[in-house]
């Protein structure tokens, strides 16, 4: 259908099992980062205010259940956003 799932602090949760689930499955192609800005920092942050500066702590745990390098999800939701939000390619260099 076309979908991306948005993913944030949350998976990064102990108890965040079905969430584990369902991005094991998807496809990482299909997968973005996302904050839930202010709220729902992940894991060391957890109750505090969340910010983008606490992206890693999701791509870290996203590459560890995908079993790839954090410079692989890095580099791929990067792309998927771009496809996402339509946003020409120029912009790459900016990262």
């Amino acid at each position: 259908m076309g979908f991306y799932i948005g993913v944030g602090g949350v998976l990064t949760f102990k108890n965040s099992k079905k969430l584990k689930e369902t991005v094991a499955y998807a496809p990482l192609e299909r997968i973005v980062l996302e904050t839930d800005s202010p709220y729902l920092a992940p894991e060391p942050y957890r109750g505090k205010r969340n910010s983008s500066l606490n992206i890693p702590y999701v791509a870290e745990e996203l590459a560890n259940i995908k079993g790839v390098s954090v410079e692989e999800v890095y580099e791929v939701t990067w792309n998927n956003a771009l496809k996402l939000y339509n946003i020409s390619d120029d912009c790459e260099t900016s990262k």
